[in-house]
């Protein structure tokens, strides 16, 4: 008989009690004329004492990652995990700069799995989970200011003593001012256009688990403040089925200002809690304009098949929606149905035309319970030297 590790969803399921859910749609009108106002990396000025969050498409200084440490969750699979993480952070490191924290005593060994494109940097962290862990890069006038987002393990799921400590650690170690955030999230939860519009899942923050007593207008307010959105999207999400209670970057991504990618099942897939999610999504979508009154066009990014893929597990994330901009690239999850890999692929290459879609093989982070952007974290700003 094979052996399951722990996951970070099964450690949910451990701790809450809940029955296995198979993660599928969640985790993570058009631009005039067909265009992309702001997808070729460049971004919206910003007038002192104001915020800004930016989109993802603008230029990054660099990627930050985590080198995962827990034999706790990931047990036999940690040395498969560190491969996934390397091979993500080589790819990404022939685009820009990569800076990946590592506990003290495994630097060395990172160091040699991600080899010499990569910075690795002391810095104790518990999981590979950067885009959680990170804070969220705002601009503020002329500089770049990091929300610490007070990171709980999504509501005191997972072991997160050092997690909880890299915000205010990196920002401290790169001298980049730190404001803390009045809630506790997670960078995977926002989703943003970089013109004042944020897509957000209730689930993965009007929680108790999170955010105890705090109503959904008193979390917006906060969210419009701290981060300078002039507009919240709401998306109902999933509670309870996996860790991160639905973060929505596993569901709904701008492309560009106006246009998402929807995570959908693969076609003649059961019904689910976590397609209901994408349907409820995409009605919610239908119906909405964002910051500057324009209606969403909404595309369907299909699934692979799950009997054709080469990952495996009852937490296995199956959606492409878990991509990552890079500067002058995307990176997506190759999954090995290869008809469903070629086909998200062409849509991210619709999408950003002037990008480089990269596949990268990510099967254990994957049946982990997350993705590539799951993964990853951008700086905002200019390309490092």
């Amino acid at each position: 008989m094979s052996f399951t590790p722990p996951t970070r969803r099964t450690v949910l399921r451990t701790l809450a009690g809940i029955g296995a859910a198979v993660f599928g749609a969640a985790a993570c009108g058009p631009a005039e004329s067909g265009a992309q106002p702001g997808a070729d990396g460049s971004a919206q000025p910003v007038a002192d004492g104001e915020r800004r969050f930016g989109a993802e498409w603008e230029s990054h200084t660099r990627t930050f990652m985590s080198w995962p440490a827990l034999a706790s969750v990931w047990e036999q699979d940690l040395p498969y995990v560190r491969e996934d993480i390397a091979r993500i952070a080589r790819a990404i490191g022939g685009y820009e700069a990569v800076v990946m924290m590592a506990r003290p005593d495994q630097v060395a060994a990172a160091q040699r799995a991600c080899g010499s494109q990569v910075e690795v940097i002391p810095l104790a962290v518990d999981d590979l989970w950067a885009r959680d862990t990170v804070p969220v890069f705002v601009e503020e006038g002329s500089k770049v200011v990091g929300v610490d987002f007070n990171f709980n393990g999504w509501g005191n799921k997972q072991e997160h003593t050092n997690d909880a400590q890299v915000g205010r650690l990196l920002l401290q170690k790169y001298g980049i001012p730190r404001t803390q955030a009045p809630l506790v999230a997670e960078g995977g939860s926002f989703e943003t256009d970089g013109e004042g519009t944020l897509m957000v899942t209730e689930s993965s923050i009007v929680n108790d688990n999170r955010n105890r007593g705090k109503s959904r207008d008193t979390i917006e307010a906060e969210l419009k403040q701290t981060l300078g959105v002039q507009k919240v999207i709401w998306l109902a999400g999933v509670r309870g089925e996996d860790i991160t209670d639905a973060h929505v970057d596993s569901l709904v991504r701008f492309t560009a200002p106006g246009v998402v990618l929807l995570d959908r099942a693969h076609p003649g897939t059961p019904p689910d809690s976590w397609s209901r999610s994408a349907d409820q999504a995409k009605s919610v979508l239908s119906k909405a304009t964002d910051a500057r009154g324009r209606r969403f066009e909404v595309i369907d990014l299909p699934q692979p098949d799950l009997d054709r893929i080469t990952g495996e597990g009852d937490d296995f994330v199956s959606t492409y929606a878990n991509f990552y901009v890079a500067n002058d690239s995307v990176f997506m999850p190759q999954f090995g149905d290869r008809k469903a890999d070629d086909r998200a692929r062409g849509i991210l290459r619709e999408h950003f035309p002037k990008r480089d879609v990269v596949m990268v093989k990510i099967d254990t982070i994957a049946s982990g319970g997350g993705g590539i952007h799951c993964s990853t974290h951008d700086q905002p700003g200019k390309p490092a030297a």
